[in-house]
């Protein structure tokens, strides 16, 4: 991974206040004799209300060993985005905010967030969540969280083995006697290329093409001969095919199906398990199978908190993140307190004594960063109404290539 530096006129802003730092960049390092001097400075953190209480927990500590002041402010998490981009160039905004990845592009584009160098602690996060941090081969902002889907199995009606592939789970789930071995969301016609989209990595065709450094490429992935093999299959296993893949099937319609004792396996994330587990069904969690031989990745969403590109405190924000908030105790507190799947590897291995969160956290560590850059924004529409199409029938080499070349017009 690429260390990067908070930049130059931050760091100018920031030389004489941290005179006195001893320069350990150890995450655990937050012992006195390490901490930085802080006097007089005040950082305002945005956050939402469920992990403001562990982001208190760390500031109070911060506090302790720095001399600096930590000013929370509770924000409604879906506003964080639009005002962070508006109040930053005024000179409003906080020093740091909690957001996802997704805000990651737009938050670039609007100049608005600085690059961190996450110093000793990389070594402690997944580097999925590193990479959806990536922007350009910088590091924006410090990871902490993830989310995925994953396959779900009755385990009354299939054991809990992992099936390899997509042929190894549909022979299992027919051999079980279920209505429908398999039942996937598809929003009824609107489609759900997120939710397909481990079958899809699975024969090799990305949404867009990542660099070496983990950041995505404007590059369209999921043309040529992989992309038309995923469609093909997309159109066999649809409604003129096995059936498997229905266009009549939508989130509640999926879980139902599943949780009923329908339907012997589903793809879905940890916010669906109270639903599919409501009727007595007992699950196992696993990564997805492969349908086209290669690794199925799903995509994986990323929480975390950026530092503002006008913090006039830059290098005492990233202290706090990365070494006040990358700790073994401030990590299990932020899941306790929103208990998301932990980027943070203690963390992790302690929580994954619950299967269910093993197994999301298996898939995840398979996944991918849904992409963050702009030019994701002009591809669902089409992506999705593609998939439909083949779902119901249409020619999938036909349709496919052409929704590949109406999303590269589409982005220029």
């Amino acid at each position: 991974m690429r260390k990067m530096g908070i930049g130059i006129a931050a760091l100018a802003s920031a030389t004489l206040l941290l005179a006195g730092c001893s320069g350990s960049s150890t995450p655990e390092s937050t012992e006195s004799g390490d901490a930085i001097d802080a006097s007089g400075v005040t950082l305002t953190i945005w956050t939402d209300a469920n992990r403001k209480p562990a982001i208190e927990a760390a500031a109070k500590t911060f506090e302790e060993e720095t001399g600096g002041k930590i000013e929370l402010v509770q924000k409604n998490f879906e506003d964080i985005r639009n005002d962070f981009i508006n109040q930053v160039p005024t000179g409003n905004g906080p020093d740091i905010t909690v957001g996802a990845h997704d805000f990651l592009g737009s938050f670039v584009e609007a100049g608005v967030i600085d690059t961190v160098d996450l110093g000793d602690a990389a070594d402690q996060l997944e580097q999925v969540a590193i990479d959806a941090f990536t922007y350009d081969g910088q590091v924006y902002g410090f990871p902490y969280a993830l989310e995925s889907i994953a396959l779900i199995q009755n385990t009354d009606l299939v054991g809990e083995d992992a099936p390899a592939t997509w042929d190894d789970m549909i022979a299992k789930g027919v051999a079980s006697g279920a209505e429908r071995p398999f039942v996937i969301n598809t929003a009824l016609e609107t489609g759900d290329a997120y939710t397909m989209y481990g079958f899809q990595t699975s024969f090799g065709a990305p949404v867009f093409v990542q660099d070496a450094s983990g950041s995505y490429t404007s590059e369209v992935g999921m043309g040529g001969d992989a992309g038309n093999a995923f469609a093909a299959w997309l159109g066999a296993n649809g409604q003129t095919g096995t059936g498997y893949i229905s266009t009549t099937v939508d989130y509640d319609i999926n879980n139902e199906l599943f949780a009923s004792g329908k339907a012997a396996y589903t793809v879905q994330g940890p916010w669906a398990i109270e639903a599919l587990t409501a009727q007595g069904v007992n699950i196992k969690v696993n990564p997805i199978p492969s349908a086209g031989g290669e690794t199925a990745a799903p995509f994986v969403g990323v929480q975390g908190f950026y530092v503002s590109s006008q913090s006039k405190n830059a290098l005492v924000a990233q202290q706090f993140l990365t070494h006040y908030l990358a700790t073994d105790e401030a990590q299990q507190a932020l899941y306790d307190a929103d208990p998301r799947l932990p980027a943070w590897k203690p963390v992790a291995e302690k929580v994954a004594a619950d299967p269910v969160v093993a197994g999301f956290l298996a898939s995840s560590a398979a996944g991918v960063p849904q992409p963050s850059i702009p030019e994701m924004g002009s591809v669902w529409d089409l992506w999705n109404a593609a998939q439909v199409q083949i779902i119901k029938g249409a020619d999938p080499a036909s349709t496919w290539t052409k929704m590949v070349s109406d999303v590269q017009a589409a982005i220029g």
